[in-house]
């Protein structure tokens, strides 16, 4: 089996009153950064379409400097009427210009976000994370255009249809495909378990395309990771996903995992690998 490639998504929009081990700052996302593939959120990014490559910058700079090799990326705000594919993703172009970005962002398709409300339905918010098929083509564009590679979120079992289809026809740059489940509170997605994980699975026709699992709202070392781990799959885990009893540290979830990894004889990926298995 492949090195097993650990993501940890180190913040998110988790505050510091659901978890104060969530990392805001600077230094505090610094601080965090220990696994393989980083990605986490700036303060600045969770209000604004176009989101400032400065904060990721001044962050990755320094984490490079210790973790040598590591594959870092940001996240990227919603589409809509408000805002285009080029504002969306210009820190991402500046990145990976300043040569600090290896691994760039193509989400192939739309959802509505959002938990449930007290009666157990989805509660009412007008919240969309949008891609337009016109937007996924830009995406894919610029991380070929640019020779970065991609990390491909899959909400919903359409998603995966769309990257298939771009990996088919040779336009999916480099990428490694993060299939995403949803905890009990969140109305959308494939649940945490073998029959969700099955019917992603199935989708996939014999790609080679390296998968990892991650479980938002919920703890993916509870759910899927051991799966994920014995199929020879990767995992994601951290604090912008986690939800539970406790308020775990990010390196305390990565422990875990590496814990996991062991006891089922797979060893960890070194960031060269990490980046050679999608071809990065």
């Amino acid at each position: 089996m492949q090195p097993l490639i650990v993501e940890a998504a180190i913040n998110g929009t988790t505050p510091k009153r659901a978890n104060p081990h969530a990392p805001r700052t600077v230094e505090e996302i610094v601080e965090d950064a220990g696994a393989t593939i980083v990605q986490h959120h700036t303060d600045d990014s969770l209000v604004k379409a176009r989101h400032q490559s400065a904060p990721y910058r001044e962050a990755w700079e320094r984490i490079l400097a210790r973790h040598a090799g590591a594959l870092l990326y940001p996240t990227m705000g919603s589409g809509g009427p408000h805002t285009n594919a080029c504002e969306r993703s210009a820190h991402v172009e500046e990145l990976a210009d300043a040569g600090l970005l290896r691994l760039g962002l193509v989400d192939p398709g739309s959802v509505s976000l959002g938990p449930a409300d007290g009666d157990g339905v989805p509660a009412v918010v007008d919240w969309v994370y949008w891609n337009s098929f016109a937007d996924v083509r830009h995406l894919a564009d610029r991380c070929r255009a640019r020779g970065v590679g991609a990390s491909v979120s899959i909400f919903e079992p359409g998603f995966q249809r769309v990257a298939l289809a771009y990996h088919a026809a040779g336009r999916l740059p480099p990428a490694k495909i993060q299939l995403y489940f949803r905890g009990p509170a969140l109305p959308f997605g494939l649940p945490p378990n073998q029959t969700g994980l099955d019917a992603y699975l199935s989708m996939r026709e014999g790609s080679a395309l390296p998968w990892r699992v991650g479980v938002l709202g919920a703890d993916a070392l509870d759910t899927l990771a051991r799966a994920a781990i014995e199929r020879g799959a990767h995992v994601r885990v951290g604090l912008e996903d986690y939800a539970g009893p406790r308020t775990p540290r990010n390196e305390e979830l990565v422990r875990a995992v590496a814990a996991l990894a062991k006891q089922l004889g797979r060893p960890f990926a070194t960031p060269a690998q990490a980046a050679a298995i999608p071809g990065v």
